[in-house]
């Protein structure tokens, strides 16, 4: 498996699909190259960002398999079939099972709203700002059996501004997103990033 060919997993409207692929037209993925859309909501728009782009899709239904885990190898099949290396969680809205982390270990990367341990699962700037912290940003992690739990690649913070609203404090994180996922995959693309327990190194 190469980590030059990747598969981006989202659930939604894909901005952050969107980002990658710019970033690859603009030669910013260290050489990597996004192979494959899968997403388990075929009506989701990010399916139409991915036809748009020219980028091959894997449209599934779970509720159509008998089990999380049937579904999954459905994927597994098509990722082997491509050659997949590097597995991209980009608003993917589902909790993997070992039947795709195993053959993919540390070879799945998520990216997450907010300076994690702090904040893990739903609406995690809503819980920053609830919270009342006066930084928060984003993080890049391997993804593990649990809930925002892996070892983490990459973070970038951003100050909570006074007045601040769920809406005003997404935007700028958001535009941070954009600029840090794709420099994380460009990093596994040219395999400058090393998993050692939990600690990673990224190098330059």
């Amino acid at each position: 498996m190469s980590s030059s060919r990747i598969a981006v997993f989202a659930s939604g409207q894909g901005s952050n699909f969107a980002a990658l692929i710019e970033a690859q037209r603009a030669g910013q993925l260290g050489g990597g190259g996004i192979e494959l859309l899968v997403s388990d909501r075929p009506e989701a728009f990010v399916a139409s960002r991915a036809e748009a782009a020219g980028v091959p899709a894997l449209l599934l239904r779970p509720k159509e398999f008998g089990s999380r885990e049937l579904y999954e190898a459905k994927i597994v099949a098509e990722l082997k079939r491509r050659d997949i290396g590097l597995i991209v969680l980009a608003g993917y809205m589902r909790l993997i099972t070992p039947v795709l982390l195993e053959p993919y270990a540390g070879r799945i990367i998520n990216i997450h709203p907010s300076l994690l341990p702090a904040f893990a699962g739903k609406d995690a700037i809503g819980q920053a700002l609830d919270y009342g912290v006066k930084l928060t940003g984003v993080t890049v992690h391997f993804v593990d059996g649990g809930m925002d739990t892996g070892p983490v690649i990459a973070q970038r913070s951003i100050e909570v501004e006074a007045g601040d609203t769920a809406e005003s404090l997404a935007e700028r994180i958001h535009q941070v997103e954009y600029e840090l996922y794709p420099e994380v995959v460009a990093a596994f693309a040219a395999g400058k990033v090393e998993l050692h327990g939990r600690h990673v190194i990224v190098r330059q």
